[in-house]
């Protein structure tokens, strides 16, 4: 069984979503500040747009994010 892209029905690329949720996460940066800096690398979205992609995608960003420091974490080596 193969697992469904949680992307599958956007007409924005996963790309620039994930770089929109992690602009708003990472700095702090409003959603329509988040918005300003798309526009100048020539991406047009709105904030509203910004703010349902958080919504909706930013529980798995943050699900994956765990994941992978927690692989990180794993592969330290352990006290002898």
């Amino acid at each position: 069984m193969t697992k469904r892209s949680p992307f599958k029905y956007f007409m924005t690329s996963p790309e620039i979503i994930r770089l929109a949720v992690m602009l708003y996460v990472r700095f702090p940066l409003s959603l329509r500040n988040v918005e300003d800096r798309l526009h100048e690398r020539g991406i047009d979205v709105s904030h509203e747009a910004v703010r349902f992609w958080w919504n909706r995608f930013g529980p798995m960003f943050v699900a994956e994010i765990r994941w992978k420091r927690s692989e990180g974490m794993r592969s330290v080596s352990r006290w002898q």
